[in-house]
């Protein structure tokens, strides 16, 4: 199966997306539905596992929103885990480094030109699909999320690294390194994304970002981003159950502005 999400990328056609972090099949389908290009299936700050990932992934197999996966950690083993379930896109948290971009490269290709271990698994349709490792390589697409001040010092050097589909600006994290936690808005933070769009973009890779605030992640399409989260399943949740509380005397109203900016 092609990767149409990476296609769309190299063609330079914006795709919407929305953050999973309820761990939910039942809510991943009813967010899959509502026709954003990606939906971000997030093992890092969700309470979702291996089993848990494969049965939102089943839940969207019917969708044309397309799964991208963001395992925990920075691991090898995962990795193949997550390209065994099926994911052909994954974003890849906290990479400071060039070094740590070709290596995630390396984790994403067969031998010879990667360290990924073969297996009859989902993702071949458990050997059925003859054809699947000699065109899997290129139809993974790999992001890597810088969201540190390291990371925003070597974002020319990893932007550089081919195999390196896409750069994602993490907007919490971000802020946090720079000083800023909890203010991933601040007109501080908004000037380092800002500079950190136009460097990827010069690259000729693809800009990535996360921005529940509709007129900001608007100026963030503006300015070039290509792949752009623009809200989280559990911060829908949050307002929209706070929202219809308080019309009733009810709740706190202590709704997180961002909806949660991961």
């Amino acid at each position: 199966m092609s990767n149409n999400f990476k296609q769309a990328l190299a063609a330079g056609r914006p795709q919407i997306g929305l953050w999973q972090g309820l761990g939910s099949p039942y809510t991943a389908e009813i967010c899959a539905e509502a026709g954003f290009d990606w939906l971000l299936f997030d093992g890092e700050h969700s309470p979702t596992d291996i089993p848990n990932l494969l049965s939102q992934l089943q839940a969207v197999s019917g969708s044309k929103s397309h799964a991208v996966g963001r395992p925990p950690v920075d691991a090898p083993w995962l990795i193949k885990q997550y390209l065994d379930l099926g994911f052909q896109t994954l974003l890849i948290p906290m990479v400071n480094d060039a070094d740590q971009a070709a290596a995630l490269v390396r984790s994403c290709r067969y031998p010879p030109g990667g360290i990924r271990g073969v297996a009859t698994s989902r993702a071949s349709r458990w050997g059925r699909n003859k054809g699947y490792m000699s065109g899997a390589d290129d139809d993974i697409c790999l992001l890597v999320q810088v969201e540190s001040r390291q990371g925003l010092d070597a974002l020319e050097a990893i932007c550089n690294v081919e195999g390196v589909d896409g750069v994602f600006i993490g907007p919490a994290d971000l802020s946090a390194s720079l000083g800023y936690p909890g203010k991933a808005g601040s007109p501080e933070v908004i000037v380092e994304i800002e500079r950190a769009i136009a460097i990827i973009r010069a690259s000729g890779k693809a800009a990535g970002v996360l921005s529940a605030d509709v007129e900001l992640a608007r100026h963030y399409l503006e300015l070039g981003c290509l792949f752009l989260a623009v809200g989280t399943d559990m911060g829908l949740l949050v307002r929209g159950t706070d929202s219809l509380a308080a019309q009733f005397g009810r709740g706190t109203g202590q709704a997180p502005e961002s909806g949660g900016a991961y």
